[in-house]
């Protein structure tokens, strides 16, 4: 199963570079790397992202995040993926980059 982590291009950048995502500052700020299901990935962008022109979103093997993944229920559409540790890059299944939340349906393929 993949899950999806919805990055800025300078995000996407710091992850490439450290091999590892360490999360977003609201994900710092929360506790957990916020995440999505496919089904909930538009609606994430628009609500999150809606103002950013470039998006990058990673699709990421669950499997892989053993334990420091939870289901987790969320007031806006949960239950939500959250991870309580590090993405590592070994866990990347997909790179898309997007032209704004608005193409992310298009821009991603159904899993």
């Amino acid at each position: 199963m993949l899950i999806y982590k919805i990055l800025l291009p300078a995000e996407w950048a710091e992850f490439q570079a450290a091999g590892r995502f360490n999360g977003s500052p609201f994900d710092r700020d929360s506790g957990y790397i916020h995440c999505s299901s496919r089904s909930q990935l538009a609606a994430t962008a628009a609500r999150v992202f809606g103002d950013q022109p470039q998006l990058v979103v990673v699709a990421l093997d669950a499997s892989l995040l053993g334990g420091a993944l939870r289901w987790e229920d969320a007031p806006n559409g949960g239950p939500f993926p959250h991870v309580y540790a590090a993405l590592p890059a070994a866990a990347i299944r997909g790179v898309h980059e997007v032209a704004g939340a608005a193409r992310v349906d298009e821009a991603v393929p159904l899993a």
